[in-house]
This record gives C-alpha cells, structure tokens and sequence, in this order.
C-alpha cells in the first residue's frame, strides 16, 4: 500500500470530507473529543463534501471540513501545516462566525447551537508539551463554565511521540494516522475502529483515480513552494535584521533579529535557535 500524507489538501478533503464515508469523521470527532457511550456521536451531515477535483492542476486553499450532527452542533475540522501567525485569532474568529451566521436579525438567541473547533497543527503551538487540548471559556479562578457553546481542541503532531507498539487508546491511534499514515506499508495490526480502518484504506493511492493522483501531487508542489518561500522570507529577514543590527551597533542585537523572524512569520523553535532568546523573551516581544 501508498498511504497518503493526510496532511497533503486533497488527502485530507477527501479521508475527512467524504458523505459515502462518514464513519470516518464520525470515529475521528469521537476519539478527539473522547465521547464514550451515550455521548458519541451517532450521524453528521458534511457540510462542504469532498467532490474530486476535476482538473489535474487543481488545489484546495482551504483545508478544512465542516459538519453538524443531529443534535445541532457543528464542527469546524481545520489542517495547519505552516505558521503563519495568529492561528488563535484565526480559530476564534471562524468559531465566532459559525456560531453567529446560525440565526438572523430578530431571531431568537435560543436557536444557537455549539460550535467546535479542532485544530490540527503541525508545528507546536502551545506551551505544554501535550500534543492534544482542550480549551473553554470559564471561570478562570474556580473553573465553573456557565458559557458552553464553544470549545476548541488542538492537536499538536509535532509533539506526539507515541510508537506504533505503545498506541492503546483510539486516540493515539488517530494522531499516529494523522502523523504517519505516509510512512507505513500496511495498516497497523493493532487499528481495532472500523472508522479508522476506513480511513487507512480510503488513504491508500493505489485506489485513487488519476486525476485525484495528480491533484495531489500538485498540492505537494504548492505546499513545497509555500514553504520555500517562507524559508527564503526567513532568511531575507534574518540577514537584512543582522545588517541593521551591525550597522548601527545595537546592544539589543538579537532582538531586532527576533522581531524581524516573528513579522516573517518564522516558527518559535527555529527563532529560539538563531537568536539564542528564550520562548518567554519571543513571545514577549
């Protein structure tokens, strides 16, 4: 088998955003937000279904899916492979959107239903070293959340270093898929959910048409691209802030550099290596 990365666009359109294959996203929003018995989730519709692409230059520029169960809560599916900034803003700001767009003027607030968001990155983004959390508005002194109608749930691949060995949870077996699917040649022996297994089969190339093959090596071209031209800002950034620093015998040297990194766009890690700041001096700039 030719598993693809699940993190390519079409790939993930196409596992997550299926109608035919529900059980899929269905078994991926269960195991995230690790729903047991009475509350898993039974049946969603999708909002934006994956429809193959019809030209074999296509790509997606959005990566996300959506979709509602038959309670009325949504779910925003969102893939991040680079930081770009502000995904906090961006998350709040789509989950805001979601929520408000469900009513109109003069309707009333009673017909608002949950709205939540999972992030999926593949970089780090928060501070904790757990590659999976979740996040809500409450009480920030005794907890109690009297606003429950969003939540969000980030998934940090870059930091899940679970073996395939050590996977027990449907959880964990979720995120390996996620993280490695395009580095295996068979489907793990211990994939015990039929939403899962699914999935590893709906990810094998060798059952795609042509045209969805070469749509996705298109999207890996793009995303290559991306990222050289995210690298190549990096690196102006970098050397033009080293020059101004120089020339003007700055004592604050590595923080312009720093500034000159964020504003690029560059991820904390590769600033804490150029510049030798730590994580609290970046962020505080």
């Amino acid at each position: 088998m030719r598993f693809a990365d699940v993190k390519n666009d079409i790939a993930f359109r196409k596992i997550f955003g299926d109608e035919k294959k529900k059980i899929i996203l269905i078994s991926f929003l269960n195991a995230i937000q690790q729903r047991e018995g009475d509350a898993r989730i039974k049946d969603i519709s999708i909002g934006n279904p994956y429809q193959p692409p019809i030209l074999p230059d296509f790509k997606s520029t959005i990566l996300d899916v959506r979709a509602r169960d038959y309670a009325g809560v949504t779910y925003i599916v969102e893939m991040q492979i680079a930081n770009k900034g502000n995904m906090d803003k961006r998350a709040l700001y789509y989950t805001s959107k979601e929520y408000s767009g469900q009513i109109l003027e003069g309707e009333q607030y009673s017909e608002l239903n949950p709205v939540i968001f999972i992030g999926v990155f593949n970089y780090p983004f928060s501070r904790g070293s757990d590659y999976l959390s979740h996040h809500a508005i409450c009480n920030v002194k005794t907890g109690e959340r009297i606003i429950k109608e969003v939540d969000f749930y980030f998934i940090e691949l870059t930091k899940f270093q679970t073996p395939e060995a050590a996977l027990t949870t449907v959880t964990e077996k979720w995120i390996y898929f996620l993280k490695e699917a395009r580095n295996l040649a068979v489907i793990p022996e211990n994939v015990d959910d039929e939403g899962l297994k699914e999935a590893y089969k709906y990810a094998n190339r060798d059952t795609w048409t042509k045209t969805e093959l070469d749509a996705y090596d298109n999207a890996s071209i793009h995303r290559r691209d991306l990222e050289n031209e995210l690298e190549f800002a990096v690196k102006k950034a970098t050397e033009e802030a080293t020059e101004k620093a120089k020339k003007e015998g700055r004592e604050e040297e590595k923080k312009e550099i720093a500034k000159a990194l964020i504003t690029a766009g560059a991820d904390v890690q590769f600033i804490i290596k150029i510049t030798g700041l730590s994580q609290q001096e970046i962020e505080n700039l």
